[in-house]
């Protein structure tokens, strides 16, 4: 395990109710996996471990495909359920699942309090069947550790459900083959830590005739509150551990030997530990039990990767400064999704369009007033355009052509000697290939994120944090990803303070989630936490469960809470 997992993602500590309550119930706000119950379907556990002294020490299952579904691989789909318990304290965690040495999860964990919590969250892992359609090690890292005020371990359930294919629910569309993009290490999980660059040779059967990429990336570390980094020309104008510098763009790269292949502009997830952890009790912020991938059409590569020898695949991420340098550290994975062309003759062709910048097109622009207010903005803008022309060993011929076009926004305001620390932030674009014209990978997408930070003393013991957060994302059906549309946004406060006699918070949470596929599948979810019980919930639409949650209730005062949250700067807390 790399050294940088010693870091935990936030240092901040839920907190515990100052009166025993019952167990509180977690979660994130998402769509259940488009599954009928009336399937037929299999489940097999694949780990039930507790993690406590646990770095280095990821559980691990042997897996043997089930045969009470159907053949290997003929699923209609497949999905994991993991369910934790916890009781105690302790810091938000980092989990990776990692699959055939194939990352296929990243989650991470709500922080406990004395009285316990549960969360159960179900992932759709379709896309991997050709992984599951072999026996194999399933690996699964959560990385925690047990010390003098840090008593919380998370027992673990992992259970992978299989759904059999019928006249009525066809076999899923799948690969014929998963390469991983990692750091294939078969006794721990196979993100990479970057920087430096991640690279690793790999060899594309000669017959490939599409690829597609997946990648995983996080902040961690300095770089966990990556958007709130400001650019270097005015990081002497602040205060010290205000903020760390390298600015806040970044951008998620993929390059074949050394050609730009494809970008990510990444989303921001807040883990529950960040900022102000009383905001993300009992709703997490989206994305934090299931952090999003990208895609990215590799297709237009074909020519390149299926002349029989290894080349080098490249994962970077990068800044708007002008050494384009990023602090440490961001963890990164992928995978090349490859469709294989049914004679085993060599595809050929070659790229006929590149029309690729090495980095994004940026711009820093500031302010300091005389009264020392600080207002830094960083832009950016990406377009990307390459085209192919392939002719598969069975004589298929393809024109592929893969555009990307991505905007970037990030302003940041340091107000009233610093007390006021606010940043907003938007990351909008789309993502388009066509084979022979046919839209095969098409995505658009929109992340605002908005944070107002007011210290509201000198000393920095108690502070306000507001979140206005969205997921907005439209993808049209792509080869082995059903077509959807999500609209998500989360408005969330959080309070801190910090008394001699102990620390107190609370927070407020409203989260307004839609989802719509293109099976014709629906999802809408209305819901608002108060001090950290439910006090609306509204559910509808085709996945709806007919069954009502059901909520545990707490204490209506402020409660307990342990020692200061991170906050940008790798501060405890306050200025």
């Amino acid at each position: 395990m790399l050294q940088q997992f010693l870091r935990p993602l936030s240092l901040g500590l839920i907190w515990a109710s100052a009166s025993h309550s019952a167990v509180l119930m977690d979660f994130q706000v998402a769509q259940p996996p488009p599954f009928p119950e009336d399937a037929q379907k299999c489940t097999l556990e694949l780990i039930d471990h507790t993690f406590g002294n646990s770095y280095y020490q990821p559980a691990i299952a042997s897996y043997t495909p089930p045969t009470e579904c159907g053949e290997a691989g003929s699923w209609a789909g497949i999905t994991l359920n993991l369910t934790v318990t916890s009781n105690g304290t302790q810091y938000d965690r980092l989990g990776i699942f990692t699959f055939q040495n194939v990352e296929i999860w990243r989650t991470s964990t709500p922080e406990p309090t004395t009285d316990g919590i549960i969360w159960t969250y179900v992932k759709d892992v379709t896309r991997y069947i050709p992984l599951f359609s072999e026996p194999g090690t399933f690996l699964f890292e959560l990385d925690n550790l047990l010390e003098d005020g840090l008593t919380g371990q998370y027992a673990s359930t992992v259970t992978a459900t299989f759904y059999a294919s019928s006249s009525e629910y066809p076999a899923a569309p799948r690969a014929d083959i998963i390469i991983p993009i990692s750091t294939l290490s078969n006794t721990t999980s196979d993100q990479a830590s970057v920087p430096p660059t991640f690279s690793i040779d790999v060899t594309v059967p000669e017959n490939a005739v599409a690829v597609y990429a997946e990648l995983y990336a996080s902040g961690n570390g300095d770089e966990e509150f990556w958007y709130y980094n400001v650019a270097n020309e005015y990081l002497d104008d602040l205060p010290s551990e205000t903020t760390y510098g390298n600015g806040p763009f970044r951008e998620v790269q993929l390059l074949v030997d050394d050609q730009l292949a494809g970008v990510a502009f990444p989303y921001a997830v807040i883990f529950t530990g960040g900022i102000s952890p009383p905001a993300w009790r009992p709703i997490t912020s989206y994305g934090a039990l299931d952090l999003p991938t990208y895609f990215l059409d590799l297709t237009p590569f074909v020519p390149v990767l299926t002349d029989g020898r290894s080349h080098n695949i490249s994962v970077a991420v990068v800044s708007a400064e002008s050494d384009h340098a990023i602090n440490d550290n961001w963890y990164v994975s992928g995978n090349l999704q490859v469709v294989l062309d049914s004679s085993s003759e060599r595809t050929t062709g070659n790229i006929t369009v590149y029309d690729v910048q090495p980095y994004a097109e940026t711009s820093t622009t500031g302010i300091v007033g005389s009264n020392g207010d600080v207002k830094v903005t960083v832009s950016a803008t990406r377009n990307i355009q390459i085209e192919a022309d392939i002719l598969s060993g069975s004589g298929v011929y393809t024109h592929v052509v893969w555009s990307q076009n991505l905007k970037y926004q990030n302003t940041q305001y340091y107000l009233d000697d610093f007390y006021v620390q606010n940043v907003a932030q938007t990351a909008s674009g789309s993502f388009y290939s066509t084979h022979n014209g046919v839209a095969c990978l098409t995505d658009q997408f929109s992340y605002p994120l908005s944070i107002n930070y007011t210290a509201l003393n000198a000393n920095g013991t108690s502070w306000t944090a507001n979140f206005d957060h969205s997921y907005d994302h439209v993808s049209l059906p792509s080869p082995f990803i059903l077509g959807s549309t999500i609209t998500e946004r989360q408005l969330a406060t959080g309070d801190f303070i910090e008394t001699s006699s102990g620390n107190y918070g609370n927070g407020t949470s409203n989260n307004t989630f839609n989802y719509a596929d293109d099976h014709g599948n629906t999802y809408y979810r209305n819901v608002d936490a108060v001090l950290n019980n439910i006090t609306y919930d509204q559910i509808g639409g085709s996945l709806a469960s007919e069954s009502t949650p059901s909520y545990s209730t707490s204490s209506t005062f402020l409660p307990l809470v342990g020692p200061r949250p991170r906050l940008p700067g790798g501060r405890l807390g306050g200025l």
